[in-house]
C-alpha cells in the first residue's frame, strides 16, 4: 500500500466516491488497475466490495492519505499544503494573516513560530513622516520593509514584459535576461536590507549613542571600519572594534603605570596620593600662569577687563559640532547649510521644515522680520537668529 499525496484540504476539490457519490475524506481508496481516471473509492463502499463495470474488488489498491510527514517530523503532509495554500493566497512573508488563515481552515494544525510572533506585542508603526519614522529611515517592522527601497523602481523596466507562445528565440532571450537583471538587483537590495539589520542600523539614533560610550580615538576607528562592516558578520564586526577600545584602555593604564614607576610609585596607596597632588600641582600651574597675565594687563584698567572677560568666555564649554552622519535629509543640504546645522546643532530635518516655513511666511507678506521668525520658530532665539541671518546672508529670505 502506497501513500500519496492527497488533492489538497477542501474536500469539494476532491473528486466523489464512485459508489456513494459522497465528497471523499481521508484515508480513501484509488484503484491502482482502473485508467486512465481515477478510480476513487470511500472506505464504506471499498469494505462492501463495491465493483462496477471494469473495476472488480479484487484489483490493487492504493490507500490516499497525507497523515505523514514530509520535511518536518512534527508536520504532516496535509499541514504542509495547508502552509503553503496560505501563503498562495495571503502572500509570501504575511506570517500574521497566513497563521490565521491556515488555523481557521485547519484547527488541527500547529504552528509555534507564527504563534509565538502574534502572542508578543505588535511591532511598532510610526506614522509617515513622524519623528520615528525619520529616526527609523522610513522601516516598517511590521512588513520588514522600508517606505523607499535601495534601487526602489526596479519593477519598472520589467512592468511592460509579456511572455506569449509567438516569441522569436531571440526576443525571449532577451525577455529572461532582463528577468535574470531584476532578479540580481532584488538580491543585491535584499544584501544591503540584510546588512542593515544584522547590524542594528535601522534606529540610527540609538547605533549613535553606542558609538559615542567609546573614546575619541576608538570612535574615529569605528567611522573608518564602517564601510568594511558589510564584508563580515555584526558580530565579528563587534569583536573586532571592542577589541581595539580594550587594546587602547590597555595601553592608557601601561601608560599610567610607566609614569608611576618613574615618580617611584610602588603601591596602589601611594598611587593614589600621587595622583591628589598631581591635580593639585597642575591646579595651582594654572593660577600662576593666570596671575601673570593679569600682572601684565594690570597697568591698563580696559585691557585688563577685555582680559577678564575673554577668560569667562574660555572658562565656559561650549558644545561640539553635531555629527550629521546618516542623519535624514543631509543629502539635501549644500555644505554652508551643513555648516551651520553643525554649529546649531540643529538635525537637517528640522532645519528644512523651519527653512520652509520662513520662505512661505516671507513670500506671503513679502519680506520678514527677526520678530515674526522667532514667533513662527518656536526653539531657542539664538538658534532663530542664526538661522535669520543665514537664510537673509544666502538670499533665500529678505528683510521685512
Amino acid at each position: 500500500m502506497d501513500r500519496l499525496a492527497s488533492f489538497g484540504n477542501d474536500p469539494f476539490d476532491k473528486p466523489p466516491c464512485r459508489g456513494c457519490s459522497s465528497y471523499l475524506t481521508e484515508p480513501y481508496i484509488k484503484c491502482a488497475e482502473c485508467g486512465p481516471s481515477p478510480f476513487l473509492l470511500c472506505l464504506q463502499c471499498f469494505t462492501k466490495g463495491f465493483e462496477y463495470k471494469k473495476h472488480e474488488s479484487d484489483h490493487k489498491y492504493e490507500i490516499m492519505t497525507s497523515d505523514f510527514p514530509v520535511l518536518e517530523p512534527g508536520w504532516t503532509a496535509q499541514e504542509e499544503m495547508a502552509l503553503l495554500e496560505a501563503v498562495m493566497d495571503c502572500g509570501f512573508g504575511n506570517c500574521w494573516q497566513t497563521e490565521k488563515y491556515v488555523v481557521c481552515s485547519n484547527p488541527n494544525v500547529n504552528i509555534p513560530y507564527f504563534s509565538d510572533i502574534t502572542a508578543t506585542d505588535d511591532p511598532p508603526r510610526p506614522t509617515f513622516d513622524s519623528v520615528l519614522s525619520r529616526d527609523m529611515a522610513g522601516y516598517m517592522p511590521a512588513r520588514a520593509d522600508f517606505m523607499e527601497e535601495f534601487d526602489n523602481y526596479a519593477e519598472w523596466d520589467l512592468k511592460d514584459i509579456d511572455f506569449v507562445d509567438d516569441d522569436s528565440d531571440i526576443l525571449r532571450a532577451l525577455k529572461l535576461s532582463v528577468v535574470d537583471i531584476y532578479h540580481s538587483r532584488l538580491k543585491e537590495r535584499q544584501r544591503r536590507k540584510k546588512v542593515i539589520r544584522d547590524h542594528g542600523l535601522i534606529n540610527l539614533r540609538k547605533f549613535q549613542m553606542l558609538e559615542r560610550c567609546y573614546p575619541k580615538e576608538v570612535q574615529e576607528l569605528y567611522d573608518v571600519m564602517r564601510r568594511f562592516a558589510r564584508v563580515v558578520g555584526p558580530i565579528e564586526h563587534d569583536k573586532f572594534i571592542e577589541s581595539h577600545a580594550l587594546e587602547f584602555e590597555l595601553r592608557r593604564e601601561i601608560r599610567r603605570l610607566q609614569e608611576y614607576r618613574k615618580a617611584g610609585i610602588k603601591s596602589f596607596c601611594s598611587a593614589k596620593v600621587y595622583e591628589r597632588v598631581k591635580r593639585m600641582r597642575e591646579d595651582e600651574r594654572r593660577k600662576r600662569t593666570m596671575l601673570c597675565d593679569v600682572l601684565q594687563y594690570i597697568q591698563d584698567g580696559r585691557a585688563c577687563q577685555q582680559w577678564l572677560t575673554c577668560n569667562r568666555r574660555a572658562g565656559r564649554r561650549s558644545a561640539p559640532p553635531l555629527n550629521l552622519t546618516g542623519l535624514p535629509g543631509t543629502e539635501k543640504l549644500n555644505e554652508r547649510e551643513k555648516e551651520l546645522c553643525q554649529v546649531v546643532r540643529l538635525v537637517p530635518g528640522a532645519y528644512l521644515e523651519y527653512k520652509q516655513a520662513l520662505l512661505n511666511e516671507c513670500r506671503r507678506q513679502g519680506g520678514l522680520r527677526l520678530a515674526q521668525a522667532r514667533a513662527l520658530i518656536k526653539i531657542d532665539v539664538n538658534k532663530t537668529r542664526k538661522i535669520y541671518d543665514f537664510l537673509i546672508k544666502e538670499g533665500y529670505i529678505t528683510k521685512a
